[in-house]
């Protein structure tokens, strides 16, 4: 099938998303599927490259605002906008249009399919609930333009029955259409044999330094865990969070046990979960919950949050723990159980790894590429 994956960002970018659209494109085009990824440039630009062997164009979105400025400066640039996404549509003639992650590249891409008559699928991945900005409750338009593209999609899913469970609460997706696709890993990712300046003994957490991955609360809890003083916590990521959480660590103590090594690229992020105590997942609300897959991959066990998606693929005490991150003497409490008690330590990182088999992206593939044939037998039945 040709199949065109329109999502809010795309490589050089990285992030769950961008990880997740990458995998999906490169193993559709390895399965013989013609596919092309349409993204949003972040500057307004347009152009096209070739990633993995699956032809990337990036588009102009430009939505409208509330100031005259911006509605004006949108008012230029629509036609423009306009014109090149349909020149991709004209150029690629997919057989579906895919939106992964709804934002201005689900509004063009909504308005595209209809233009065009194609099936339109859409792939949400939290970008309702963990949004930085909250844009889906600040933005009339936003709000307005999912529950159009939600009505109008052939096929709809989400990461996770957490993240599903939004879509028809606040924006009208009928109970019992969606489906979902969790995310996966490549289980065979390879990384360094150990992150370079890394104490012997630490836990991690991986993930963007913002409020609603919780690594404050992860701070008050290792604080008040009592561990060994040559235990350390290393937060690795970046964001508007990172200097909080520095002025945090001092103000209890721990400054001095705490290492925020910033960005780090898919090896070191591999090496340090593998030499990693345990691994904490401390979000206040989490979609999904792919730094589960990732310390059950590097064989690490993994304390993860009970707010969100982890919850319907970790099983307490087999092959993770969970704990409500915002019970700050619960959270330090299963620090240091998990910490003390080498076997269940090892009894979870070893059913980690069992569990993890069932995430991969070919799965996710496989689940997308079921959702492709039903939508277009689907349409061939319903035209003369």
């Amino acid at each position: 099938m040709r199949v065109a994956l329109a999502t809010s960002s795309y490589a050089p970018y990285i992030g769950g998303v961008e990880e997740h659209v990458q995998n999906v494109a490169k193993i559709l085009s390895q399965r013989g599927h013609d596919v092309e990824v349409w993204t949003v440039d972040r500057s307004g630009g347009h152009g096209t490259v070739v990633i993995d062997n699956v032809r990337v164009r990036t588009l102009p979105a430009p939505l409208p605002a509330r100031s005259a400025r911006s509605l004006w400066r949108y008012a230029t640039r629509l036609s423009r906008s306009t014109r090149l996404w349909r020149q991709a549509a004209r150029a690629h003639r997919p057989e579906i249009i895919h939106v992964q992650c709804f934002g201005p590249n689900g509004t063009y891409a909504r308005a595209l399919a209809r233009h065009f008559d194609i099936p339109l699928v859409i792939s949400t991945h939290g970008e309702t609930l963990a949004d930085d900005a909250n844009v889906f409750s600040q933005s009339r338009f936003a709000a307005w333009s999912l529950r159009r593209g939600l009505a109008n999609a052939t096929a709809v899913t989400a990461c996770s029955r957490f993240a599903l469970a939004d879509l028809t609460s606040r924006f009208g997706l009928r109970e019992g259409r969606g489906i979902v696709v969790f995310n996966g890993v490549d289980l065979h990712e390879t990384g360094a044999p150990r992150l370079a300046n890394t104490p012997d003994r630490y836990l991690a957490s991986i993930g963007r330094m913002v409020p609603v991955k919780g690594f404050d609360l992860l701070i008050r809890a290792f604080a008040r865990a009592s561990l060994p003083e040559d235990v350390h916590l290393v937060i690795a990521g970046d964001g508007p969070e990172r200097d909080g959480l520095a002025r945090l660590a001092a103000e209890l103590g721990v400054e001095d046990r705490l290492l925020l090594p910033g960005w780090l690229d898919r090896a070191a992020v591999v090496a340090l979960l593998r030499n990693a105590a345990i691994s904490v997942v401390p979000s206040r609300l989490e979609s999904f919950g792919i730094a589960v897959l990732e310390a059950w991959r590097a064989e690490t066990p993994v304390v993860a949050t009970t707010h969100g998606g982890p919850r319907e693929f970790v099983h307490d005490g087999v092959d993770g723990l969970l704990v409500d991150p915002e019970d700050t003497p619960a959270l330090g409490a299963a620090l240091r159980h998990l910490f003390d008690d080498v076997g269940l330590a090892r009894s979870l990182a070893l059913a980690g790894t069992k569990s993890v088999q069932a995430f991969t992206w070919e799965r996710s593939v496989d689940s997308y590429e079921a959702i492709y044939g039903a939508v277009v037998s689907s349409e061939s039945k319903d035209r003369p």
